[in-house]
């Protein structure tokens, strides 16, 4: 339930409600914009009034809420959310650009991607120290080196750093990481969410690779209902029937999410398409589409590279990409 109250109440009769309500044993989401101040009711609302708290002088009215996710939902915080990481601001009509290779593999790799992406425009460095990957085989990642190693990166360019956790018990390693990514496979680990929610640490949340838009925001509310509201919510491409790409991008997730949530929502269209060729134009679609920034997979060596070197850019491709995006934001925008 969401009570608005009207434009200008004096500060004594908000407080009186508020305490009202709290007493009735509702948590309250607050959102204080320019004209008017949305109270998100959370908790068991069968026993409030709603006849009772219209009739108030100060209400201007009070809507039920049939979503079941809360803290994230536009209906209780109708402005835009903008998550700051340092200078950097993602969502409110601030674009961020990430970028980076898939996989940490050396200090010489990981610097001169860190330096190549920061000269094209990037706003943020990604690159995975603890990897998830479908073969047992496959190099699955520095781990506590690699952090260490996008740390150096980040000195020697100044851009936030972020990584992915795949373990609650590696949870104290990322505690000088700007931005924790929880990926795909993790998307539904609701003890590692219910973690990040004590947090006071931007999280970078990825659609699973299966999971319908409610489900992601469900999984934003283990989050958020646990404290930390700083969440930056990522479509990267969902499983189909397609045979020709790795995943398919799905682009009206964008708006429909802007219509749902106040969290700021960006692109990965590198693994959504798992193609070098594709990112480009996926990544300038769902720019025009509305995201609120991009990650991209930005590799010195694609070929050479020990995860995801098909879906890698070269520096020189992604700085042809970071000057097309612009143009779009400056048609947009």
């Amino acid at each position: 339930m969401i009570v608005v109250l009207k434009h200008g109440v004096p500060e004594e009769k908000k407080i009186q409600l508020m305490n009202w309500l709290e007493g009735q044993g509702l948590r309250l989401h607050i959102s204080n914009g320019e004209f008017q101040t949305v109270i998100g009711l959370i908790g068991d609302v069968s026993g409030i009034d709603i006849d009772l708290v219209s009739s108030l002088d100060i209400v201007d009215s009070v809507k039920r809420v049939t979503e079941p996710f809360k803290c994230c939902n536009r209906k209780f915080h109708p402005e835009d959310m903008i998550v700051e990481i340092g200078d950097v601001k993602v969502g409110g009509g601030h674009f961020v650009v990430i970028a980076g290779p898939c996989s940490v593999e050396s200090e010489e790799q990981i610097v001169a991607v860190a330096r190549a992406v920061k000269a094209a425009g990037a706003d943020m460095l990604r690159g995975g120290a603890f990897k998830p990957r479908t073969s047992p085989y496959d190099f699955a990642g520095l781990k506590a080196e690699g952090l260490e190693l996008l740390r150096i990166a980040r000195k020697e360019t100044g851009l936030p750093i972020v990584t992915e956790l795949m373990n609650i018990n590696d949870l104290p390693l990322f505690e000088d990481v700007d931005v924790i990514q929880i990926g795909a496979r993790n998307m539904q680990n609701f003890d590692l969410l219910r973690e990040l929610g004590t947090l006071d640490k931007p999280i970078l949340l990825k659609r699973g690779l299966a999971n319908t838009l409610k489900e992601l925001l469900m999984s934003a509310e283990y989050i958020m209902a646990n404290g930390n509201e700083r969440v930056i919510l990522c479509e990267r491409g969902i499983r189909t029937f397609s045979d020709y790409t790795r995943n398919t991008l799905d682009l009206a997730a964008v708006p429909m999410l802007h219509q749902l949530t106040h969290l700021p929502v960006i692109v990965d269209p590198s693994h959504a398409t798992g193609i070098a060729k594709l990112v480009p134009p996926m990544a300038l679609a769902a720019t025009a589409a509305g995201a609120d920034g991009l990650i991209i997979e930005v590799h010195n060596d694609p070929i050479h590279a020990l995860c995801d070197g098909a879906q890698s850019l070269l520096p020189e491709e992604f700085s042809a990409l970071a000057e097309k995006v612009r143009s779009i934001r400056g048609v947009i925008a």
